[in-house]
């Protein structure tokens, strides 16, 4: 297959196509979740941007948390909205590297960004009182780019490398967007050594972030114990509550859907899986963050009273 022939292929993605009687039902689903999410991310933007006391190295990388999940879960479940929509499931080969690139994007970005997040926590418990020196808007805005930089360059080298490879025989993706694997099993050429470096490099995205998490999380727990007081030692560690709740999620929903033995590997459930992880988890993480955190109660209690009282 030459590469002009390979840029002009036209994929299908199957989707949710095999239950034609579950669309209404599925579109509806997809669709009360997908604004929940926005919804629910958007309240904590708009809390954190209008309340100054949220002004804070925390709530600085909480606010980009919420804009990649909004991102990040669009993605996905909007080509889902549309696919339920239309008859035609068709995406071009650019439309699909687009996909799986901005897919990529996010998802790498977030593992970063998780990482300054409990490198924030760490500063925050272990060096209180030099805290808002080191953690200054410059280091704060430099930890933030280099994980939406980060987050780039993986998706840009994988996507490069997938889509110069050679697509031939069957142009069904059996996924519901074009998702790493269901689109390396179009490939005509042998693509284990393909998937080799696939997996080493998202072995080392996913596990030097993590890497990082752990051990900021480390010297937290051995900065709390040496805390003599039991309630002060709850209060340091009520405030990464909500972040290791995220990160657990996140990490948990990743593990759950890549390191699976190769029997219980299937097209169709990893389907199912892949759609509950990335529409469940960024609905999750506004709750977590409000539900745990006083300060951002306090906000949400604050915008509804000034609504309240503007509207009366």
């Amino acid at each position: 297959t030459t590469g002009n022939k390979t840029s002009a292929i036209t994929f299908v993605i199957l989707g949710f196509s095999h239950r034609p009687d579950m669309k209404v039902i599925f579109f509806i689903l997809f669709l009360c979740i997908y604004i929940i999410m926005v919804l629910g991310n958007l309240i904590i933007l708009l809390v954190i941007n209008m309340d100054p006391v949220l002004h804070t190295p925390m709530y600085f990388f909480l606010r980009n948390l919420s804009f990649l999940e909004i991102c990040y879960t669009s993605v996905t479940l909007l080509r889902v909205l549309v696919s339920l929509l239309s008859s035609d499931t068709s995406i071009s080969f650019a439309g699909c590297a687009a996909q799986m690139y901005f897919f990529l994007f996010f998802g790498a970005t977030e593992c970063c960004l998780l990482a300054a997040m409990a490198y924030d926590r760490y500063r925050a418990i272990c060096n209180p009182v030099d805290y808002m020196v080191i953690m200054n808007k410059k280091e704060c805005m430099q930890l933030a780019a280099s994980s939406w930089i980060c987050g780039n360059l993986v998706a840009l080298g994988h996507t490069t490398f997938i889509f110069s490879l050679p697509f031939c025989g069957s142009n069904v993706i059996n996924h519901f967007f074009c998702e790493i694997q269901p689109v390396l099993m179009l490939v005509c050429v042998d693509t284990y050594w393909s998937e080799l470096q696939i997996i080493l490099a998202a072995a080392f995205v996913i596990m030097m972030p993590f890497l990082l998490t752990l051990v900021s999380y480390g010297l937290i727990i051995s900065s709390i114990l040496k805390i003599g007081s039991a309630k002060e030692r709850y209060k340091a560690f009520s405030t990464c509550f909500s972040h290791l709740t995220v990160v657990t999620l996140f990490y948990g929903t990743v593990v759950f859907i890549y390191i699976r033995p190769k029997s219980s590997y299937s097209l169709d459930a990893d389907k199912v899986v892949s759609l509950f992880c990335s529409g469940v988890s960024p609905i999750l993480n506004p709750f977590i963050y409000s539900l745990r955190n006083r300060e951002v109660k306090g906000a949400l209690f604050k915008m509804r009273m000034k609504l309240f009282y503007h509207n009366f």
